[in-house]
């Protein structure tokens, strides 16, 4: 059996739908040998083009799906087309469910001061069988370096959870789930961008519809246009020259991961 990974320029993503990168992620956990998940955008794409080493993570990923809703509708031209948007924000909450059912101890890694045990203290009166193992907001360079990558890792084996939640941001949330996981496992790694922010109520996410005609970018550009203006209306611009650069579309057929 195999599965399917588009290359969208110079990220792969992975052709599943919801609930197949929920079961993906499942494997992972019960599997007990660790994994990185990452949710690709049109930034990530941009980025990965200067930057190798963010190239080189997002090759080893276990799993990656759409964040961006421009890529799945660029996937339609594909030979294989993406199912759904399948955005880091959307899984997060399916995924702490889980966690609350099956047991798996959880990490919050990442977010502004305090926005880590907010979303915690939210999450556990949600689902009240939820085990947080612990929360940090460690301060990350945008390249991580070593020791930061370290002092990261002894409080996660302390922890011992089964999932970690990793918000700081791309392309250093990448940099630093690549370098940690061999680090960490079993524990699986799943960058989720402003999702302990949107949980915690710190910045309010655009509404389903926005999302679904892939407009929340500029929900978000007029929330924060100081921060986000660079990165949506200059650097995701070169976004058509970066596609075309790297060949377009690549499809890879992978072997399917093992049953659990």
């Amino acid at each position: 059996m195999t599965s399917t990974r588009l290359w969208i320029g110079p990220v792969p993503v992975d052709v599943v739908s919801k609930a197949e990168a929920l079961a993906r992620i499942e494997g992972l956990v019960t599997a007990g040998r660790g994994g990185r998940v990452f949710t690709p955008n049109v930034d990530h794409v941009v980025l990965a083009h200067r930057d190798e080493a963010l190239r080189r993570a997002y090759a080893r990923a276990e799993l990656c799906t759409a964040d961006g809703a421009p890529l799945v509708f660029l996937s339609r031209l594909s030979p294989a087309p993406l199912p759904e948007r399948v955005a880091g924000s959307d899984l997060v909450e399916p995924v702490v469910a889980r966690a609350a059912e099956r047991g798996w101890p959880l990490f919050l890694l990442g977010g502004g001061p305090g926005v880590a045990d907010e979303a915690a203290a939210r999450w556990k009166s949600r689902y009240p069988r939820l085990a947080v193992a612990g929360t940090a907001a460690p301060r990350v360079s945008a390249v991580p370096t070593a020791e930061q990558v370290e002092r990261a890792a002894e409080l996660v084996r302390a922890a011992a959870p089964r999932i970690v939640l990793v918000a700081l941001g791309a392309p250093k949330q990448e940099l630093f789930i690549d370098a940690l996981a061999a680090l960490v496992a079993p524990a699986v790694l799943l960058g989720v961008g402003a999702a302990l922010d949107f949980v915690a109520g710190r910045v309010r996410r655009a509404p389903a519809f926005v999302s679904r005609v892939g407009a929340e970018w500029l929900f978000r550009l007029a929330q924060e246009p100081r921060r986000l203006a660079h990165r949506y209306l200059v650097r995701d611009a070169t976004f058509p020259w970066v596609f075309l650069r790297h060949g377009a579309f690549r499809v890879e057929l992978r072997p399917s991961p093992e049953p659990t």
